[in-house]
């Protein structure tokens, strides 16, 4: 099969990067100079975006639950698989702080990013009552597209430009990065995660993520390593 990649920056929004974000990820805002090189190599055949975008009432912010189960970070509540249609299957939703919601300045791409050399923008997290850590796919896997939460579905617009390797930066590393580097190697594509171009949410988990991500058949590698020149070589 011929090279074809593809890049994904997952989530480069002013609400997950410092000093004002809401959910700042300590670091997200360093990782825009190796993101805008990634931007403008050449080698790229598709350049996707993704945004969290949330209605205000979506079920991840701990504002939406009542006391005493509504701290971010620190509380998590059983959700139901909706979209799915299997209500009996439930798992556990970690609350967070009111963030990235439609239309505002939170939600938006930050500034330093070169954002003109982006060829589509997933947006995700859509439905009051999904999850979406993975731009493929909710939390319980269920491809959610139109009424789920999407706006588009990713794995088919990869397929329909014959995308046969994906590399994913951004943030965060421990939670929107490594589900859809999970989802874009579950659906076929030879998937790479950049270590320097990710920040965790939870400082120590990178070195647990990057086995979960091994495991699921997800490289991780260096900005100099051999993989990665290949899409930096002009």
């Amino acid at each position: 099969m011929a090279f074809k990649p593809a890049l994904i920056v997952v989530d480069m929004q002013n609400d997950f990067c410092p000093p004002n974000g809401s959910l700042a990820v300590s670091g997200g805002r360093d990782i825009a100079p190796l993101i805008n090189k990634l931007l403008h190599s050449q080698q790229f055949v598709l350049k996707v975006a993704t945004q969290d975008f949330h209605p205000k009432d979506h079920i991840s912010f701990a504002s939406n639950h009542p006391e005493p189960n509504n701290k971010p970070f620190e509380c998590f509540v059983d959700v139901q698989n909706v979209i799915g249609n299997k209500p009996n299957e439930t798992m556990k939703q970690r609350l967070w702080p009111v963030h990235c919601v439609q239309d505002t300045l939170g939600a938006a791409l930050i500034d330093e990013l070169d954002s003109d050399q982006f060829d589509i923008t997933v947006r995700k997290g859509m439905n009051s009552d999904v999850e979406m850590y993975s731009a493929f796919s909710d939390s319980f896997g269920n491809l959610t597209a139109g009424a789920g939460g999407v706006n588009l579905d990713l794995a088919d617009e990869l397929r329909g430009r014959d995308i046969s390797h994906v590399y994913v930066v951004g943030l965060a590393g421990d939670y929107c990065v490594k589900d859809t580097a999970l989802s874009s190697a579950k659906a076929g594509f030879t998937t790479y995660v950049i270590e320097e171009g990710q920040r965790c949410v939870d400082s120590g988990s990178w070195e647990e993520i990057k086995t979960a991500l091994t495991q699921g058949s997800v490289s991780v590698i260096g900005s100099e390593s051999d993989e990665s020149r290949r899409i930096l070589t002009a």
